[in-house]
């Protein structure tokens, strides 16, 4: 069976993106996109039966996007991963401050 597991939207000691703040859906996708690079530097690329995704949720007030990731309850390997996932860094790595424009290369 296929599941998921909401990861966030960025590292979980990290200022993000608010839903209402202007610009918030173009920065809350662009930190979506740099997490989710960090998590496959963290922990390599998905195995078989893994996914990570950028996944849209619906609010009152609005939309907001957090990374997930897919998985195959029925794979080990797969699962571990995903679980895995939830262990990510609490802070951006240098490559993904370099993305959101918080450091200059």
């Amino acid at each position: 069976m296929r599941d998921y597991i909401d990861l966030g939207s960025s590292p979980a000691a990290e200022d993000c993106a608010q839903m209402g703040d202007d610009g918030f859906g173009p920065q809350n996708r662009k930190e979506c996109r740099a997490f989710l690079n960090q998590i496959r530097r963290q922990f390599g690329p998905e195995p078989d039966g893994a996914r990570l995704s950028i996944g849209s949720n619906q609010h009152d007030f609005g939309t907001y996007y957090e990374v997930r990731c897919h998985y195959d309850t029925a794979d080990e390997v797969s699962a571990d991963y995903a679980y895995g996932c939830e262990d990510a860094a609490e802070h951006w790595d240098d490559d993904a401050r370099k993305e959101l424009g918080l450091i200059v290369a």
